[in-house]
C-alpha cells in the first residue's frame, strides 16, 4: 500500500512539473497577436499569427523559425551549410513582459547561439522581430533570413530582379520590397533597405545576403523583420504605407525649392547663383504672395575636383567662397536655407578626382569610388556632416551605386567583407563590364549593394542627429526600396532621365507619366509616391500660353511628391509665367496634405489611354486627368475606397484651379457616385474635393 501511495505521489509530482513548464508564448496588443511555442522535442517556432483587424489567423505549415546560410570558405553554390531553427535547441526564456519576448537557443555542434527577440508596441498594428548571432569560434554568414514562414496566402507583389551594369533605364534589383498576405490582409519584410524578401512555393523568406565574418564570441545583431496586418487584403498596401508612414525618419513634408541646374548647369558661380535666389524670391514670394522656398540649390559646379582630397573631399572651388558665407547669406534674405549637389560615388562633375583618390590609397572600383570603401566612406562622412553643421540644410546625392545608363559593383572586396568568388570567373572583369549582366553574378552584385547602403545608412544617422530637419534625397544610382525613408526624405524615381524627353508639353508628360506607370502600375513597385524625386516642374523658355503652362504644371504637381523642385530659367520667364508657377505652388500647398495617400489611376500614358493622380484624406482631396491623344475621350472614375477615398465621407463639392472645368464648380457628389469627365486632346483637368 505504501509502495502504490509512493508511486502515485511520484506521477503527481511529474505532472505537476510538467504542468509548470511553459512551453507557449503569447505577443500581443489589441490589433496583432503572435504566439510562439517550444516543441515537444525543445524547437522553437510560431504557431499562429493572428490579424485582431481583420479576424484572420496565419497558420504557419512548417516549424522554421528562421534561416542561416553559413560560408563553408568554398563559395561554390550549393557548397554552404544551411542551419534553421530546428538545428537549435531551446535553452531558455531571456525576457517577457507585455511588450517583448526574447530566448536563447544553441546549437552545440556548430557552437552557435542565437538569440531571438520580438516585440510589439502598444498602439502598433505590426510586430518586430530580430536575432542576435554568436559563434564561439569565427564563422562567415553568408545570409540570414529572419523570418522563414510557410504560409498559404503569402506573395510577392514585384518580382522583377534586374541588377544590371549597362543598359539605359534597366537598373531593377528588387531589393527592399514587401511581401503581401492575399487573404489574411498582412505585410512582411525587412526594415533594411537592401533586404531580399521572395517567395518561393508558398513559403516567404525575409532576410538578406551579408556575407560578413562574426568573430569569436562577437554578437552580431540582425536588422529587424516586421510582421503588420490590416482590415482588408485589397487594401494592404494602403497599410503598408501607413506603417512606412510611422517609421520613416522625418515626417513627409512639403519641400519645395529650386534649382540652379537647368538655369546655369556646371557653369553656376556664386553671383550667378545669388542673382537666381534674389530674383525667385522677388517674384514668388514677394510679388505674389507664395510661402518663402524651403531652400536653393547649387547644383553640379561647385566643387574643387583639382584640389587634393585626401584631407578633405568635396572642396570648393573658385567660384564660391570656401564655406559658401555669400550663397548663406543670400539664401538667409530670402528666408530660406541652402543646399547642394554631391555625388557619393563621384560620378558626373566628381568623376575627375577619382584618380588622384586611387593613387592615394582610396578605394575606387572603375571610374568612380567605393560606396563600401572604409577610407573614402569616413571622409565623405566628415565633409558631410560638417556641411550639414555649418547649415546645409539640403542634400542631392547624385551617383551612388551608378547612374541611368551604367551602374558599378565592387568584385574584390575582401578588405571589407564582400564575398570573392573566383569560380565566378570574375578575374578581368571591369567593374561595370556589360558580362555581370548575367544573373549568376547576382549575389556578388547584391554583396556589394548590401555593404553600400549599411555604410550610407550609418552616415545618414549622424547627419539626421547633426540636423533633425536636414532635407536628403538619393538620386541617380539609388533603388526604390520603401525602407530607405528611415534614413532619408525621398528617392529618384529610376530609369528616367534628368529632362522629360518632347517636342511638347503633352510629349514631356507623357514622358514622365509613362515611368510613373511603368514603375507603380505595371511592375508594382512598393513605394510611396510622395517621396519620388521626379527632375521636375521645368520651364527654361518663354512663349507657351498661360493654359499650356498650367496644365503641363498642374498635372506635374498632381503626381503627389511632396518634393517640388523648380527646374527654371530665371532670368527667361515672363510675368505671366511667374503668375502661373505661383498660383501653381499655392495649389499644391493646399492640395500637399492629400498627398500622404496619392496613387496614379487610369490607363496607359504611352498607349494615349486617359489617366491621372488622385489623393485623399478625411477631409477631401483632388483627380487629375490627362487625354493625351489627339482625339476627345469620355473617362469614368467611381469615388470609393479603391480610388483612395475614406470610408463614411457623405458629400463632397468640386472646385478646379483650372479654368476649364467650369461644368464641375459647385457639382455635389456622394462618397460611391460615378464621375464622368470628357477631355479635348491634350488636355489636363483638375478637380477638387472639399
Amino acid at each position: 500500500m505504501k509502495s502504490i501511495l509512493k508511486l502515485f505521489t511520484l506521477i503527481i509530482l511529474f505532472i505537476a512539473v510538467s504542468c509548470s513548464t511553459k512551453n507557449e508564448f503569447t505577443l500581443e496588443n489589441e490589433a496583432v497577436a503572435r504566439i510562439i511555442n517550444v516543441s515537444t522535442d525543445g524547437h522553437l517556432f510560431t504557431s499562429e499569427i493572428f490579424n485582431k483587424i481583420a479576424g484572420k489567423k496565419l497558420m504557419p505549415k512548417d516549424k522554421e523559425e528562421f534561416r542561416l546560410r553559413i560560408s563553408q570558405g568554398t563559395h561554390i553554390e550549393g557548397s554552404d551549410l544551411v542551419l534553421s531553427s530546428e538545428d537549435f535547441k531551446f535553452i531558455k526564456v531571456l525576457k517577457e513582459d507585455s511588450n517583448s519576448l526574447g530566448f536563447l537557443l544553441k546549437n552545440k555542434e556548430h557552437l552557435m547561439e542565437v538569440e531571438v527577440y520580438y516585440e510589439v508596441g502598444k498602439d502598433d498594428f505590426y510586430i518586430h522581430k530580430y536575432l542576435n548571432i554568436k559563434s564561439t569560434k569565427p564563422v562567415t554568414i553568408e545570409r540570414i533570413d529572419i523570418e522563414s514562414l510557410s504560409l498559404e496566402d503569402i506573395y510577392q507583389p514585384y518580382q522583377i530582379k534586374q541588377i544590371t551594369s549597362q543598359g539605359v533605364a534597366e537598373w531593377r534589383p528588387g531589393l527592399g520590397q514587401p511581401l503581401y498576405g492575399s487573404e489574411s490582409a498582412t505585410f512582411f519584410g525587412i526594415e533594411f533597405p537592401a533586404a531580399d524578401n521572395y517567395v518561393e512555393n508558398k513559403k516567404g523568406y525575409c532576410g538578406y545576403l551579408w556575407g560578413k565574418e562574426i568573430k569569436a564570441n562577437e554578437i552580431y545583431t540582425s536588422h529587424k523583420a516586421v510582421i503588420g496586418v490590416g482590415d482588408d487584403s485589397e487594401y494592404i498596401q494602403e497599410t503598408f504605407y501607413n506603417y512606412i508612414d510611422r517609421i520613416r525618419i522625418r515626417p513627409l513634408r512639403l519641400q519645395v525649392q529650386y534649382n540652379s541646374w537647368f538655369d546655369f548647369y556646371s557653369g553656376v558661380n556664386k553671383e550667378k547663383f545669388n542673382q537666381s535666389v534674389s530674383k525667385v524670391h522677388l517674384e514668388l514670394v514677394n510679388k505674389r504672395g507664395v510661402d518663402p522656398l524651403k531652400a536653393y540649390v547649387i547644383d553640379d559646379g561647385w566643387q574643387d575636383v583639382s584640389a587634393d582630397w585626401s584631407d578633405k573631399v568635396w572642396k570648393v572651388n573658385s567660384k564660391f567662397d570656401a564655406d559658401f558665407s555669400t550663397s548663406f547669406e543670400n539664401v538667409q534674405l530670402a528666408d530660406s536655407k541652402l543646399g547642394i549637389w554631391m555625388s557619393p560615388g563621384c560620378l558626373f562633375g566628381g568623376e575627375p578626382a577619382v584618380p588622384q583618390l586611387k593613387e592615394q590609397g582610396f578605394e575606387t572600383m572603375g571610374k568612380w569610388m567605393s560606396m563600401a570603401g572604409p577610407k573614402y566612406m569616413q571622409l565623405l562622412e566628415d565633409r558631410m556632416l560638417e556641411l550639414t553643421n555649418k547649415g546645409v540644410n539640403y542634400f542631392k546625392l547624385d551617383g551612388i551605386f551608378g547612374h541611368l545608363n551604367t551602374r558599378e559593383f565592387e568584385l574584390h572586396g575582401d578588405r571589407y567583407g564582400i564575398p570573392y568568388m573566383p569560380q565566378l570567373g570574375t578575374d578581368g572583369l571591369a567593374a561595370s563590364d556589360p558580362l555581370l549582366n548575367d544573373s549568376k553574378f547576382d549575389e556578388l552584385k547584391t554583396y556589394y549593394l548590401v555593404a553600400g547602403t549599411e555604410r550610407l545608412m550609418e552616415l545618414f544617422r549622424k547627419q539626421h542627429a547633426v540636423d533633425p530637419n536636414v532635407y536628403v534625397v538619393i538620386s541617380n544610382g539609388a533603388y526604390l526600396s520603401p525602407w530607405w525613408l528611415m534614413y532619408i526624405d525621398a528617392v529618384w524615381m529610376i530609369n528616367a532621365g534628368d529632362a522629360a524627353g518632347g517636342s511638347n508639353r503633352t510629349e514631356e508628360l507623357v514622358y514622365r507619366d509613362g515611368v510613373y506607370y511603368d514603375t507603380w502600375q505595371k511592375e508594382n513597385t512598393q513605394f510611396p509616391i510622395n517621396s519620388v524625386f521626379n527632375h521636375e516642374p521645368k520651364k527654361v523658355t518663354s512663349g507657351e500660353s498661360p493654359e499650356e503652362f498650367s496644365q503641363y504644371l498642374w498635372m506635374n504637381l498632381s503626381r503627389g511628391t511632396g518634393f517640388v523642385e523648380l527646374y527654371i530659367k530665371t532670368q527667361e520667364l515672363s510675368e505671366s509665367d511667374w503668375d502661373v508657377l505661383a498660383k501653381g505652388l499655392k495649389w499644391v500647398k493646399t492640395a500637399f496634405p492629400y498627398f500622404k495617400r496619392a496613387k496614379m489611376h487610369g490607363g496607359s500614358p504611352k498607349e494615349s489611354e486617359v489617366y491621372g493622380y488622385t489623393g485623399w484624406n478625411e477631409d477631401g482631396g483632388f483627380i487629375s486627368f490627362h487625354n493625351p491623344s489627339s482625339l476627345p475621350q469620355t473617362y469614368r472614375v467611381k469615388l470609393d475606397r479603391k480610388l483612395g477615398l475614406m470610408e463614411g465621407k457623405n458629400k463632397y463639392v468640386v472646385s478646379s484651379p483650372l479654368e476649364n472645368a467650369t461644368e464641375f464648380v459647385q457639382t455635389e457628389y456622394l462618397y460611391g457616385s460615378e464621375v464622368e469627365i470628357l477631355l479635348k486632346p491634350r488636355e489636363v483637368k483638375i478637380l477638387d474635393f472639399r
